[in-house]
């Protein structure tokens, strides 16, 4: 490369971070700047009235797993965060897995369709998109509390005799963020199926491979990026679920997001609220490399 090439090349480069300067300072500020002061907050000392006292302390990253007994002042292991730590991986976990089982032959009958029933099918997976998640949980409630329609529909029918007490339970969060959520699986797997060759499947056939041993071998590796994508897109709103659990949940269900608006509000406590904050993006960030991770590797092998 000559010298004028070089130097077209570097004044290109150099044009090119002008112009997206002001992009980057807005992201700066406006995504980096809030998290530096959550990091901030996070090693200070809670306020009596809530904000911070501008003093350096540990107490919030402690507080996480342990609390100060009143009478001992010893520690010992804070059984509420850890439950409420539990739930919310338990039930994003469980979502993760149930919107798999439910989305995935709903994404293959998507993608076997012709071309303009295709469209049709996809149209009616994206409607609740259409609906603010507030009023989507509203209408789970409506459904499953104890003078809902699945009780009363179960009920005349002679299935039960008395109410089913489904509401402010794990329940109903999960069925709630089972609804709420699938969409974001379907479509990642349609997405993968919609490009399978359906020859391999004569193929599999041909070699006498049974309908089992041809999804396993088959079909689930090849989109298995799909699966990954639907899953991650799943399980990291889950973790962070604030409307639906409390709302289905009543406020005696918490879950990590219901816990770290506890102490911004009436907890008034914002190191530990900061601090919990910080785990959860953590526990997102590693959910979110796993999958760069696993998609780099696919890439790799073709």
């Amino acid at each position: 490369m000559s010298p004028a090439e070089e130097n077209a090349v570097k004044t290109s480069a150099r044009n090119g971070w002008l112009l997206s300067s002001p992009a980057l300072v807005v992201l700066a500020i406006a995504a980096a700047g809030p998290l530096v002061i959550v990091v901030i907050y996070s090693f200070l000392k809670a306020g009596t009235h809530g904000n911070v006292v501008w003093t350096f302390s540990l107490d919030g990253w402690q507080s996480i797993l342990w609390t100060k007994d009143i009478f001992t002042d010893s520690y010992v292991w804070a059984d509420a965060h850890l439950s409420i730590f539990w739930r919310s991986v338990k039930l994003s976990l469980l979502t993760t897995a149930i919107t798999f089982l439910v989305g995935f032959p709903t994404a293959w009958f998507i993608a076997t369709r012709p071309p303009k029933a295709r469209a049709f099918w996809l149209f009616l997976i994206t409607i609740p998109f259409w609906t603010n998640l507030l009023i989507r949980t509203y209408a789970i409630n409506e459904v499953i509390r104890k003078e809902g329609l699945l009780n009363l529909t179960l009920q005349k029918i002679g299935v039960i005799t008395e109410p089913l007490n489904i509401i402010y339970t794990d329940i109903a969060i999960f069925t709630g963020m089972t609804y709420v959520y699938l969409p974001l699986m379907v479509l990642p797997l349609f997405a993968a199926i919609d490009r399978f060759d359906m020859r391999l499947l004569e193929a599999g056939y041909d070699l006498y491979g049974s309908r089992m041993q041809i999804l396993r071998r088959i079909i689930l590796p090849i989109v298995k990026p799909g699966i990954i994508a639907g899953s991650i897109l799943v399980f990291v709103p889950s973790l962070g679920a604030y409307v639906t659990p409390r709302v289905l949940g009543g406020g005696k269900q918490m879950m990590l997001g219901n816990l770290i608006e506890l102490q911004f509000g009436q907890g008034k406590n914002w190191p530990l609220g900061a601090a919990l904050s910080l785990t959860l993006l953590v526990i997102v960030t590693a959910a979110l490399l796993y999958y760069v991770k696993v998609a780099n590797g696919e890439k790799r092998h073709g």
